[in-house]
């Protein structure tokens, strides 16, 4: 891994479990890690039980748009974490691959939302300590 690592989520839609779970990472690990999302078959917008999720825990995603998956964000990325959705990432050496069986938060209400987004956060915050934990002091 470079000096700051990155971390692509991916979901067909890229519009909830992928979108959250960049969001907690940018919003856990801050600069110490660059973050990208994308699905191969992006939706038109996030899901907004999603958006409303995440507006609870004080993260706001609303201005996100479903990015298509290209060959060159996962080149560009050290670990790739595909979210329990089906979709597949191009396969490179060297990459690290994972994927995170997570419920699709699709057609959902917010109360189903919020077990998937705290069960991302558990995640993120493992995936953090492995890749980029807090300097010492």
């Amino acid at each position: 891994m470079s000096e700051k690592p990155s971390v692509l989520f991916v979901c067909v839609h890229n519009a909830g479990r992928s979108q959250m779970a960049a969001a907690w990472l940018t919003h856990l690990a801050g600069d110490r890690v660059e973050v990208r999302s994308a699905g191969s078959n992006p939706g038109k917008a996030v899901n907004p039980a999603a958006v409303e999720a995440m507006r609870e825990v004080d993260i706001d995603i609303s201005a996100e748009t479903p990015k298509i998956l290209t060959v060159d964000a996962v080149k560009e990325s050290d670990v790739c974490i595909t979210m329990g959705c089906g979709d597949t990432c191009p396969v490179f050496p060297g990459k690290r691959y994972l994927d995170w069986k997570l419920d699709d938060p699709a057609g959902q209400g917010v109360e189903a939302v919020r077990p998937i987004r705290d069960e991302i956060k558990v995640l993120v915050v493992g995936l953090i300590e492995e890749i980029a934990p807090e300097p010492k002091a």
